[in-house]
Order: structure tokens, then sequence, then C-alpha cells
């Protein structure tokens, strides 16, 4: 007996049929997600101003950050690197690169400051 019986073709197409209506269904309409509205809480009112493009606050916010970049890279930075460089590899003080202290004794002269180191007081203790 070749093929299917009637009932057999019968629940075929009545399953055919019921998956393509299945398929249809799941189809959202331009409507649809509907969602129930809920009103934003402080936080999310806050961002949602502040992020709206031009802005006050946001126009203002790109600038502080932009000086504030332009102020660290352009010239803060650079002003140091050349601070450090005169300070420590151009100037001509004495002892500008201290690689060892030299000793210094009673009676020695600071360089710097040209004062006389004072003689060590004598001590009356028993040690």
């Amino acid at each position: 007996m070749p093929g299917y019986t009637a009932d057999e073709k019968l629940r075929v197409e009545q399953i055919t049929k019921l998956r393509r209506q299945w398929l249809k269904d799941q189809e959202l309409s331009p409507r649809e997600p509907v969602l129930p509205k809920t009103t934003p809480g402080p936080v999310a009112k806050f961002w949602a101003r502040f992020l709206e493009p031009k802005s006050l606050w946001r126009l203002y916010t790109y600038k502080a950050y932009t000086g504030g970049v332009f102020t660290l890279t352009r010239l803060l930075i650079p002003a140091w690197l050349v601070h450090y460089y005169v300070k420590y590899h151009v100037a001509k003080m004495p002892y500008g690169i201290v690689e060892l202290k030299p000793r210094l004794f009673p009676g020695d002269t600071i360089l710097e400051t040209g004062e006389v180191l004072p003689d060590l007081p004598e001590s009356h203790g028993h040690h």
C-alpha cells in the first residue's frame, strides 16, 4: 500500500497549516512591542538632558576636556621635561647632579652657602 491514508494526509495538512499560522503570528506589527509607560528617575532625566546633541552642558564639558588635554599635553608635560633637563643637565651650579655627597668635617666650608661648620662640642659624658 503506497502513500498515506486519507486520515494521515489530513493530519499532515492540518499540522502544516498550524505551523504556517504560528510563523505568521510571530511577525511583529509596526505597533509592537507595546511596553508600559515608565517615568524615568532623576538620574535618567539628567543623563537624557545632558547627552542631547548641542546641549549647553555637553558643549562646556567638551570645551573643558579639550582645554585640559591641550594644557596637559602641550604645556605642562613639555614644561616639566624642559625644567628637568635644565635643572639636572644644563645648569652650572655646583653639585647640580649629586652622585656622591662630599664628606663634611668640622671647620669645612659649605660651597652653596659659604658658612663654616662649627667644631664638635666637647662631650663630658661617660660614653
